[in-house]
């Protein structure tokens, strides 16, 4: 199988891993939105596949969730979101890890990967909803960010310990 084409079903089974993630705990939130695990999955996206696979993998699965749940509104910005939040994550643990530990450099990333995710859905939601109103639900995006974060980096660990990677090179 030549490189791109494992590009490819690599990132379409992660992009399927994210919507299953997504959709497993559907919480809904105090707007429209929903709490769940997919960002961890969307990290893991971004730190082991480039940033233009990361994101279509992360976008396309994030969407896709939301289609399945019916938050067909929420669709088009959970797919700029959440695929923004891994090419970030990609392109901050590329540079980090340069100078600093591949733990450090995760967390660091997973972070601005996450501010991402607050900041856009608190946009997106402030011209649905009013800014007023999208405030309510920036403290409930910091818990799903943080509980994405601590998965994430758990299960990255674990796939780095494991050598699942070491003939995948992105």
């Amino acid at each position: 199988m030549n490189k791109k084409t494992l590009n490819i079903v690599i990132s379409a089974m992660f992009a399927a891993i994210v919507c299953i993630a997504t959709i497993v705990i559907v919480i809904p939130s105090p707007l429209k939105g929903y709490i769940n695990l997919g960002d961890s999955v969307v990290l893991l996206s971004g730190w082991i596949l480039s940033p233009a696979y990361g994101f279509l993998a992360a976008g396309i699965g994030s969407a896709l969730a939301d289609l399945y749940a019916g938050y067909i509104t929420y669709i088009p910005a959970t797919f700029i979101i959440k695929g923004t939040m891994a090419a970030v994550a990609h392109k901050v643990f590329g540079s980090m890890s340069k100078k600093y530990s591949r733990l450090g450099s995760r967390i660091i990333s997973g972070i601005f990967a996450e501010i991402i995710m607050v900041l856009g859905y608190y946009v997106f939601e402030g011209f649905l909803y009013g800014f007023i109103a999208s405030a309510v639900n920036i403290p409930v995006n910091m818990v799903q960010g943080g509980a994405g974060l601590i998965i994430g980096t758990l299960i990255i660990n674990i796939i780095t310990k494991s050598h699942i990677l070491s003939n995948f090179n992105n």
